[in-house]
């Protein structure tokens, strides 16, 4: 195929993924060649798996329909960006369960965007700020992810600089086998080949992200343990117990939009009432969330929940009344 056949069947594709049909002689008249030539070019289209069909008529033409499998698209400047935007709010858990689909999705277009884009993409992004809650701690950079995401596809060993709970920091040499999501944060499992063990590392303790361009095979994990629950037993087992329980005056779905939870987490009272079995990275974090959402609610355990909201509420209430005893 020569390269001016290459380019008009790529011409063609983009005619027919921007309207639901164009005629024959639309379509000859917009690529400069015949009707013929058209057929021919369509054919070519579904020889690599594009289900393109035909309508014979006076008001007949060509349409792309939906096939089997999803075929490569081409997409304009502003559409790629938009994408590529999009990925990133869904990557960063901006829409729960798609997390690690949008990763995937976003580093395979970043790998071809052009430079331009990619700059377009970096200024939207910072200059672009979240109306909502409180975010869930510590949010995990989009490049690093990016970059993660890249080297546990094409199974390649990566350097970065990582911080640890003591906020000492050091560098290591891993082969990242998966991303996983877990209560809104975002944690890498790799093989630390200095420790020549599993490790999980929290992404938004990662930097200087760098590939070695170094091509390994792939490792299973020990007793064929899937990633989610091999993170999960890590995590419960590295952080301190920080497990509470409320009793929420709301229903069950209310909380679980507004607390951002998953259904585990909730049992249902009544229609309006629940019970919040939640856990985070300290009490103080649970007492801010709940707070922030402004619905009643009693701490059934535990005990130092309640002492810290407490102290919260005394503090707030100082400041509400424009100072204290002694001001």
């Amino acid at each position: 195929m020569s390269t001016d056949t290459s380019a008009r069947l790529l011409r063609l594709l983009g005619l027919l993924q921007t309207r639901r049909e164009r005629t024959g002689p639309e379509l000859g008249e917009r690529l400069g060649v015949s009707e013929r030539t058209v057929r021919r070019d369509v054919e070519r289209l579904r020889d690599l798996g594009y289900p393109v069909h035909a309508t014979r008529g006076a008001i007949g033409g060509y349409r792309l329909e939906a096939g089997a499998a999803m075929p490569p698209l081409l997409l304009d400047d502003d559409e790629a960006v938009a994408i590529a935007v999009g990925l990133r709010g869904a990557a960063r858990g901006a829409v729960t369960g798609i997390e690690d689909s949008a990763l995937r999705a976003l580093a395979k277009l970043e790998q071809v965007l052009p430079d331009r884009l990619r700059r377009r993409v970096a200024a939207l992004h910072e200059a672009t700020v979240a109306l909502d809650g409180p975010p869930a701690g510590p949010a995990a950079d989009p490049a690093t992810l990016t970059a993660l995401a890249a080297a546990c596809r094409d199974r390649e060993r990566v350097r970065f600089r990582h911080r640890g709970n003591d906020g000492a920091h050091g560098r290591r040499l891993v082969e990242p086998h998966r991303l996983v999501a877990a209560s809104r944060r975002w944690y890498l499992l790799a093989w630390d080949c200095d420790r020549r063990d599993w490790r999980t590392f929290r992404v938004d303790r990662l930097d200087e992200v760098r590939p070695t361009g170094v091509r390994v095979a792939p490792r299973e994990l020990p007793g064929g343990e899937d990633p989610a629950g091999f993170v999960r037993r890590s995590l419960s087992g590295a952080r301190p117990a920080t497990r509470a329980v409320l009793l929420v005056r709301a229903p069950a779905e209310e909380v679980a939009e507004r607390f951002r939870v998953s259904p585990q987490e909730l049992e249902p009272v009544d229609e309006r009432t629940c019970l919040l079995r939640t856990e985070a990275d300290s009490l103080e974090w649970t007492a801010l969330r709940i707070a922030y959402l402004d619905i009643d609610f009693e701490v059934r355990e535990p005990p130092e929940l309640a002492a810290l909201l407490g102290r919260m509420g005394a503090r707030l209430s100082r400041s509400a009344g424009g100072g204290g005893p002694g001001l």
